[in-house]
């Protein structure tokens, strides 16, 4: 049975997230030319001890450091995190429940490296996913 949204539900009250993501967008440049590829995939992160008034969450599985920045805006919850060996991940929850009540997320990974190596990230890559509320005030 589907979980019932609450009629009193705001983002900015979630204390932890579970994410999955299931399709992923990787581009790269061929010369001058953009490219992307669209496929399946499998990536889990969590988000816990979520703090809107102190900016701070925690996360795990697949984002990098635990520590990251969190935001809320327009009804949305964004986290970044900006690592010093250079790149930069961003994930947007946003406030809008689907039926199941489950909320709508993009995860975005901002890396380049001259070698691509399987298994790494190594181009951009924008992956689109579900995220359940395990915990809110």
């Amino acid at each position: 049975m589907p979980a019932q949204p609450s009629a009193k539900f705001t983002i900015a009250d979630v204390k932890s997230l579970k994410c999955t993501f299931d399709l992923l967008a990787t581009g790269t440049w061929a010369g001058e030319k953009p490219e992307a590829q669209v496929k399946e995939a499998k990536l889990s992160l969590e988000f816990a001890d979520i703090d809107t008034q102190e900016g701070t969450a925690n996360a795990k599985g697949g984002f990098g450091a635990p520590h990251v920045v969190v935001r809320p805006s327009a009804g949305n919850l964004h986290f970044l995190q900006v690592s010093n060996n250079g790149p930069l991940y961003v994930t947007t929850v946003f406030g809008e429940r689907t039926p199941a009540g489950k909320l709508k997320a993009v995860h975005t990974r901002h890396e380049y490296t001259l070698v691509s190596l399987p298994g790494y990230t190594s181009r951009p890559e924008q992956y689109y996913g579900l995220c359940e509320v395990n915990g809110a005030k």
